[in-house]
């Protein structure tokens, strides 16, 4: 393959079968920014694919068009396909959606078994959702069945010990620090085991 440089001669290959031409994008700052992304250095970004640090630097500063050859190892190091290198992220531009929670300004909700207090409330539209939650239950007993919701579920203990029930797999204790991860959708509750409430941080996943 000859002057690559010219991004509009790579087709992308489409689910339907069909072929579609890239839109043109800077291969020197495509490859610079996936290594970044990706937290390397020169030196490891070479080494992983299997080039001289002096060629990357070379291709990254836009003094030399890379081989096809060439190409194929930069894909393997940074582990995508050819074709990735020259297209942009499929999301664009960062939206830049930034909010904060002051302590004790999330929004405040109150059950028997929980008090939560929502976070990232001047956001819409959001795919996760994070919260703050004292465990004012003691008992397996107090909860009026299962929760079950869709998602998924990533809970973090912040004070106390806790202990975590779930439909499919035996009771967890969890103190501070630990953390878990689960299926929302399978029943599961948590208790405080400590004399004073317990506090976790959840999160999530709306999408």
């Amino acid at each position: 393959m000859s002057d690559l440089t010219n991004a509009s001669i790579i087709r992308i290959a489409r689910a339907s079968g069909e072929d579609a031409l890239a839109d043109p994008i800077d291969l020197a700052e495509r490859v610079r920014a996936l290594r970044k992304e990706r937290g390397w250095t020169l030196e490891q970004a070479a080494q992983a694919a299997g080039m001289a640090r002096s060629t990357l630097s070379k291709i990254e500063n836009g003094q030399m068009s890379p081989t096809y050859d060439a190409l194929k190892k930069l894909a393997v190091g940074l582990n995508i396909s050819v074709p990735q290198l020259f297209t942009p992220p499929k999301n664009g531009a960062p939206a830049g959606r930034l909010t904060t929670t002051r302590a004790g300004d999330g929004e405040a909700q109150v059950t028997t078994t929980y008090e939560h207090e929502l976070l990232a409330g001047g956001l819409t539209r959001k795919a996760m959702l994070p919260y703050r939650a004292r465990i004012r239950a003691r008992r397996f007993e107090e909860f009026d069945g299962w929760v079950r919701h869709d998602g998924e579920e990533f809970l973090y203990v912040l004070t106390g010990v806790v202990r975590l029930y779930t439909e499919f797999y035996a009771p967890i204790d969890m103190k501070r620090g630990d953390s878990a991860y689960y299926d929302a959708s399978m029943g599961h509750n948590v208790i405080s085991l400590s004399p004073e409430d317990a506090t976790i941080l959840w999160v999530t996943s709306l999408a």
